[in-house]
């Protein structure tokens, strides 16, 4: 399994926000979301590629999470779902009692042990605008949005929807979204603005809370922003 990184934070977004965590972000992702904050991350290495992460077993890593002696571990991306070694990485994490998170926009499907789905389903807002890039734009549209698979995920796991809005416009999109899926809980519909700064979340917060009060949604802010800014982890 390709690796970019191993280490201890606290997480930002979600049902579980402010646990401290072991996150594993894992390389490889077939998505160009335009707002994507880990563009590092989503190359597929190979073997050529020597600066580009490390190459470890499922062993090696949950080995490398016990030595960092935190209670949950982060399984994120990249796309950690695309992984075909992620089951097995789940089940030796397991079998050490962590509480697992698995941070995926929903368009994979595997077995795996998970306390927490943390499904981001990408809008239509997602798609690349660089004009100068058709096989980015293509290849986003080929993948990005897998609703069936994200049916399937929420049947089998405790999980959350975690949509990134960035115009009012975005609400209308969310709500079909969300009444096409079944039984779905409110309250486990994220709506998390999409910023880099503290001054444009809080600025989009105005009319992004006010909806999810009328429909039983929770806002989700992007409390890492809040806590060490806008800066990749070094």
């Amino acid at each position: 399994m390709w690796v970019l990184e191993i280490y201890q934070s606290r997480q930002g977004e979600g049902i579980w926000t402010g646990y401290y965590s072991v996150f594993v972000r894992l390389l490889g992702c077939p998505l160009r979301c335009r707002y994507c904050d880990t563009v590092y991350a989503r190359h597929f290495p190979d073997k050529s590629d020597v600066e580009i992460g490390a190459d470890l077993s499922p062993e090696e890593i949950a080995g490398r999470v016990l030595l960092l002696d935190q209670h949950h571990v982060v399984l994120t991306g990249g796309e950690p779902m695309h992984s075909n070694e992620i089951s097995l990485l789940t089940k030796l994490l397991k079998d050490f009692d962590y509480l697992i998170t698995i941070e995926t926009a929903g368009i994979f499907l595997a077995d795996v042990y998970c306390d927490l789905m943390s499904i981001s389903p990408k809008l239509s807002n997602s798609k690349p605008i660089n004009e100068n890039n058709n096989s980015d734009a293509k290849q986003h549209d080929e993948h990005y949005s897998k609703p069936e698979i994200v049916k399937k995920l929420i049947a089998r796991y405790n999980y959350q929807l975690k949509f990134v809005v960035d115009t009012p416009q975005d609400l209308n999109e969310i709500d079909s979204y969300i009444e096409n899926l079944p039984n779905v809980i409110p309250e486990r519909v994220l709506l998390m603005p999409q910023a880099t700064d503290i001054a444009t979340m809080d600025k989009k917060a105005q009319w992004i809370i006010p909806h999810c009060e009328s429909h039983g949604f929770s806002y989700c802010p992007r409390m890492q922003i809040v806590w060490y800014g806008n800066k990749q982890r070094t």
